[in-house]
């Protein structure tokens, strides 16, 4: 491996590392190999990964994927009444015998429920909580997650419905969901589990700039937000919509979050309605209200014209 892709992977992983600890999981160190019949749930069985020698003879095939040893590791900590964890773990996963099949990745794992806090009730971990975790961590390594696709082909360990793949175009840079009924049965746990994996090598260096980044612009007016219910066909993603106002006004749109999901027979049939709050940032001077309606407008009839969503009253 090339000198220069190694210190790009190594300074990926640890911009990794930071953000995910930051997102308050633990850092775990697993065995490069797993039981077999686990390694089957991630892959097909590769018999050029099977270990001639193994130190145990449950630990018989190098691992192709990170998730089933954090599985494995969060189930032994519900085993000893510490059901409720979140690990992380930046390291090699093995998809064939050859040096490019090795691929540095950083998944996390969270088992459980959240941690009970004042602002938000217990409840068990989903595919949200690991989409954050995958987001996070790639913006640790520059990555410009806004502009990124999510599709719903993660691999069929995770989820089905309950799982999606980061992408740039075809490349894809994570892979996140909740895991499949049929790999907690293989670890015999009914805890609920959430994970995601960050491909290192996947994620594209930076461009070389000849200019100094531009000086941090702190705004001191208040931002505005208006909040809106669009009602849309059930297979049209609440990203898609996003993108669809974010561009209206690049520079004064600056966050937009969904905060609702309902679908309901008055809707109609294959319908469902995605509640938005849009964050608009003025930077000279106060929005009036006729500048807030005009966007508001803009924003609606570009929603329209790209996701067929109609205001819902």
């Amino acid at each position: 491996m090339a000198a220069e892709i190694l210190t790009a992977l190594q300074r990926r992983g640890g911009s990794s590392r930071r953000a995910l600890a930051a997102q308050g999981l633990l850092e775990a160190v697993t065995w490069s190999f797993m039981p077999s019949p686990l390694a089957a749930h991630f892959a097909a069985p590769d018999e050029s990964l099977r270990l001639v020698n193994p130190i145990s003879s449950d630990l018989d095939m190098m691992r192709p994927s990170t998730l089933g040893n954090l599985m494995q590791a969060a189930k032994r900590n519900a085993d000893h009444g510490y059901p409720d964890v979140g690990l992380f773990e930046v390291g090699p996963v093995y998809h064939g015998a050859r040096e490019q099949d090795q691929k540095l990745a950083a998944t996390t794992l969270r088992a459980g429920h959240t941690p009970r806090h004042w602002a938000a009730p217990v409840r068990a971990v989903d595919v949200y909580d690991a989409k954050a975790d995958a987001i996070a961590a790639l913006a640790a390594c520059g990555v410009k997650t806004d502009a990124l696709q999510i599709t719903a082909d993660a691999p069929d360990y995770y989820h089905p419905g309950r799982s999606g793949c980061l992408r740039q175009g075809q490349n894809i840079l994570a892979s996140f969901g909740e895991m499949h009924p049929r790999l907690l049965a293989a670890i015999d746990t009914t805890q609920p589990m959430a994970g995601c994996e960050i491909w290192l090598g996947n994620i594209p260096s930076p461009k070389a700039s000849a200019t100094a980044r531009p000086a941090l612009h702190l705004a001191a007016l208040q931002p505005v937000q208006r909040d809106f219910a669009f009602v849309v066909d059930a297979e049209i993603s609440a990203d898609k919509i996003g993108k669809c106002i974010r561009q209206v006004d690049k520079n004064m749109i600056v966050d937009v979050n969904v905060f609702d999901v309902y679908a309901g027979k008055n809707l109609g049939e294959g319908k469902k309605s995605l509640a938005l709050s849009v964050t608009f940032q003025p930077r000279e001077q106060s929005m009036t209200d006729e500048q807030l309606e005009q966007l508001s407008a803009a924003i609606v009839a570009a929603v329209a014209k790209g996701a067929g969503g109609t205001l819902r009253s």
